[in-house]
């Protein structure tokens, strides 16, 4: 099969409503939003795949907003998100593992904190958070470390899939209408007064609207096609560990930490993949790529994790990662409508970017449509249909009757799934590290050592850069 990236296989048009720059989480969702509206949408993404960029790496934390800026965007962002995607998860599938969290104080100092925090989120409208004593938390979660002190207990705070959402997302939207570009670099761009004409490395396109959803490189695009950004990215690593399966016995609930000026510190929780991972760190760097591991920062956090929960000393490491969030000088989500110019900004979408997806796009449609009412809801929605899952709180397709047999026995993948993967005809993948998100191959104990062979056979005529 030759490779493409444009989906669905349409001709261009000539003028758009809304082009959006950046297909991590917010753009998918924001995508889905104005096509569902009406509107003519066209998604550019830089990368071979969507999800290339910061939205590649995070906790997979449905969030509450329990703890997020009283009054802020994105509080309201994620209490609508929250609302929305419970509202969404039968029709669109989506996974979901309903643990609750734990807010935990280790020190006399934490536990002087918890008050406040209980205040906060019962302000944030987040009402059945309780304060729990030290003995109760430990008949709930008998494995953590006995010197705790005290903690919050936040009953609706979840686990997601962080990939198979906004994957769905964006394939709503191109079922719907929308068109996708990969591979598609935007380079520069002139508003004439009415519409933007922008430059890429696969042509020109025109459109009414432009909405910047360019994560790691949001201030970079502003640059280019305002001139000035009211925001600077300053990037922020989290490195994280993940334990191999067994390890997810030890605990129930998602595991945080009284957070601190810099960040939310590192937490303890299962994966919806039926692994455990403790992290992220929190490291300022200038590159906006480099997301390589350091042994310094991951022992830290295999002892971090230990303190807390020491039966870890025994378990296994199955693999690290770190993602880069971009962070700005702000603590609020940085989304700036420039009316005059057709342009919306959205920026400094920082970890809680994948639960308030949502509330975004519809704040970002609210904006636009502040003025005046400009597009007509579509009178029939399409709903995609069941995706392939690799949650482990779904079925697999390993249990299922005809599935070709296992490609990677570590996470249980099969050769239907590989191909179905490779041959969809919507968001068709490019490269592995796409076909990992879609499947989950090469992420298990082996690294890949098993089933590379394998997959090198089956992908060879469909990657531009062959395993």
């Amino acid at each position: 099969m030759p490779i493409t990236t444009q989906y669905p296989k349409k001709q261009k048009t000539a003028h758009y409503d809304i082009i959006i720059i950046g297909a991590g989480s917010v753009g998918c969702a924001i995508a889905r939003k104005f096509t569902l509206e009406g509107a003519q949408v066209l998604i550019l993404e830089k990368g071979t795949d969507i999800l290339d960029g910061a939205s590649k790496g995070n906790s997979a934390i449905l969030h509450t907003g329990f703890d997020a800026p009283p009054d802020s965007i994105e509080q309201s962002c994620i209490a609508d998100s929250y609302q929305e995607f419970m509202s969404l998860r039968d029709k669109l599938h989506l996974p979901l593992m309903k643990t609750g969290a734990l807010l935990l104080a280790w020190t006399e100092d934490e536990a002087d904190q918890l008050d406040g925090i209980l205040k906060k989120a019962q302000y944030n409208n987040v009402n059945d958070t309780q304060r729990l004593s030290a003995k109760v938390i430990l008949n709930k979660e008998p494995q953590l470390a006995s010197h705790l002190k005290a903690g919050i207990y936040i009953p609706k705070e979840s686990l997601i899939d962080p990939w198979t959402t906004p994957f769905v997302y964006m394939y709503q939207a191109i079922e719907n209408g929308a068109q996708l570009i990969c591979c598609c670099e935007v380079s520069n761009g002139q508003f004439d007064g009415e519409k933007w004409q922008l430059e890429t490395s696969q042509g020109k396109f025109k459109a009414t609207t432009v909405i910047n959803c360019a994560g790691l490189y949001g201030d970079l695009i502003d640059q280019q096609l305002l001139g000035w950004s009211a925001f600077q990215i300053n990037p922020r690593k989290g490195q994280f560990i993940v334990y191999d399966t067994p390890a997810n016995r030890l605990i129930h609930s998602i595991i945080l930490p009284v957070p601190n000026k810099t960040s939310k510190g590192v937490l303890i929780c299962q994966t919806i993949f039926g692994k455990l991972l403790v992290g992220p760190s929190a490291e300022d760097q200038d590159d906006r790529e480099d997301a390589s591991v350091t042994t310094e920062t991951l022992q830290m956090l295999q002892k971090k994790g230990e303190e807390l929960l020491p039966a870890l000393v025994n378990e296994s490491i199955n693999a690290s990662y770190a993602g880069i969030c971009p962070a700005t000088q702000f603590k609020d989500y940085q989304i700036h409508y420039h009316n005059k110019k057709n342009y919306v900004s959205v920026s400094g979408i920082r970890s809680t970017g994948l639960t308030a997806a949502l509330g975004i796009a519809n704040y970002v449609f609210l904006q636009l449509q502040k003025e005046k009412s400009i597009y007509s809801p579509l009178d029939t929605i399409i709903y995609p249909k069941r995706l392939n899952q690799i949650a482990e709180c779904e079925t697999r397709d390993w249990q299922k009757e005809g599935n070709q047999g296992i490609v990677c026995h570590c996470e249980r993948a099969t050769e239907r799934e590989v191909v179905t993967a490779l041959e969809d005809a919507h968001l068709p993948v490019n490269s592995l590290d796409a076909l990992k998100r879609r499947t989950r191959v090469t992420m298990g104990r082996c690294q890949s050592f098993y089933c590379s062979a394998r997959l090198a056979e089956i992908t060879e005529t469909y990657f531009k850069r062959p395993i």
